[in-house]
């Protein structure tokens, strides 16, 4: 059985967490930011956990 690549557009956008989670950044920060509050363009910095539903494709695409 031939070894998976990983898929190289996810490498860069998603990593894995030592739990096997997928860790990714928020959408929607990179312009019009004058309308958006100073709390949710803050929170818009941090990454978030991938919800499960979306992680299982992710899980394919990152197999190492």
């Amino acid at each position: 059985m031939p070894k998976i690549k990983t898929h190289r557009g996810a490498a860069k956008r998603f990593k894995k967490t030592a739990t096997g989670k997928i860790r990714g950044w928020h959408a929607f920060k990179s312009h019009i930011l004058g309308k958006k509050s100073a709390k949710r363009k803050r929170n818009l910095r941090k990454s978030s956990i991938i919800h499960e539903s979306d992680a299982v494709q992710l899980r394919r695409l990152l197999p190492y």
